[in-house]
């Protein structure tokens, strides 16, 4: 089965209207250069893709967190270059994660705009299976209110056509948190060895500069170590240790 990963062509408005943002928000984005320009079509309209979409979210993320527009540009300069909007979508999950709380309560409808896209009722159970929504309390009637981690949604709604049964990506959920309370647990054993014991502030602060270098280190194993796996099971061979492609210099 072939994963369609393109999204359509949008117009400033309806790229606007996917992100939650203004259309000037996205005009002045562009003229700062945080936005690459559109593709320029018939009649002279600009169109927008979903690497545009994807860093437009991550530009917004990174705002949220309290960056200031020379730190945002600093950051996006830093990217790898070529990076598609499934990395990007990544990426912003990463930035996601260094908040505490991303959570927001939304309806129905303005769940299927921040998605993009319709979403069924299997939709839904496969979001809820992913741990990126849940019925809000108070909704035990049906209504269709969320509460939606808003840094996963969109990484969420493009895992929606991997061809994987809600009963294997809740299977998955359990062994990727199983294992990220572990590393969470042992992560902070070692903090406490180094922190004095009952002193708040310091381990507090130790955590906000530490948390988004752990998750990026982690995402980064991750990568790798799953890479390899799938590498092995479709015995395939090992890259060349200077990374060329046929072992030459």
């Amino acid at each position: 089965m072939t994963i369609e990963t393109e999204e359509p062509a949008l117009t400033v408005d309806e790229l606007a209207a996917r992100a939650g943002v203004t259309v000037r928000t996205v005009r002045f984005y562009g003229t700062k250069g945080l936005l690459p320009p559109p593709v320029i079509g018939p009649r002279r309209v600009g169109h927008y893709g979903a690497g545009h979409l994807a860093r437009l979210a991550l530009i917004e993320e990174l705002r949220r967190q309290g960056l200031t527009l020379a730190a945002i540009e600093r950051y996006l300069d830093r990217l790898p270059p070529g990076l598609d909007a499934h990395d990007l979508a990544v990426h912003r999950a990463v930035v996601a994660s260094w908040a505490p709380d991303a959570v927001e309560t939304v309806g129905r409808e303005e769940l299927g705009r921040r998605a993009g896209r319709p979403l069924g009722p299997q939709d839904v159970d496969r979001l809820a299976a992913m741990g990126v929504l849940e019925a809000a309390d108070g909704d035990a009637g049906g209504e269709g209110v969320y509460r939606v981690d808003a840094g996963l949604l969109r990484l969420g709604v493009r895992l929606l056509d991997v061809p994987l049964p809600p009963e294997a990506i809740r299977a998955a959920r359990t062994v990727l948190l199983d294992h990220a309370r572990a590393a969470a647990h042992e992560l902070s054993r070692l903090l406490r060895e180094e922190v004095p014991q009952g002193d708040a502030r310091a381990v507090r602060s130790l955590s906000a500069h530490m948390q988004p270098l752990v998750v990026q280190a982690l995402l980064t194993a991750f990568q790798r170590s799953l890479t390899d796996e799938l590498r092995e099971w479709l015995g395939e061979p090992e890259p060349p240790a200077d990374g060329s492609a046929d072992g030459r210099p």
